[in-house]
């Protein structure tokens, strides 16, 4: 389905995730083209929520959310440790973190050579 402007009216996964993390106060949030890079995912996201709590909440909101669209992750990682969630929606891979788990490794640094959108 296209707009007037030749859009496409169905939100990108990768926004509709963006938009998630952003709505409930997710930090730093970065997406990463890696559809040139990888073949893990087309997209990473990277986002820093300030405690376990919040990192489980993000990671919750994402996964209540998209099930209403009916779109459910493959696998969930790390959520009972509260460090780091990875959630996997096959094309899109989203990292939680808080910030220390965030900086010990780094994901923006190992994944510099895809292009940041």
């Amino acid at each position: 389905m296209m707009n007037k402007g030749g859009k496409k009216l169905e939100e990108k996964l990768e926004n509709k995730i963006e938009k998630i993390l952003d709505n409930k106060k997710a930090e730093n949030i970065i997406k990463i083209d890696t559809k040139e890079k990888s073949t893990l995912a087309d997209y990473f996201i990277i986002a820093t929520g300030t405690s376990s709590t919040h990192i489980k909440s993000l990671s919750d909101n994402i996964e209540q959310e998209l099930k209403k669209e009916n779109i459910y992750p493959r696998k969930i990682e790390g959520y009972n440790t509260g460090t780091w969630i990875l959630m996997d929606y096959n094309e899109v891979i989203v990292n939680i973190f808080i910030q220390s788990e965030r900086e010990k490794y780094n994901l923006e640094e190992l994944l510099e050579k895809a292009p940041k959108i």
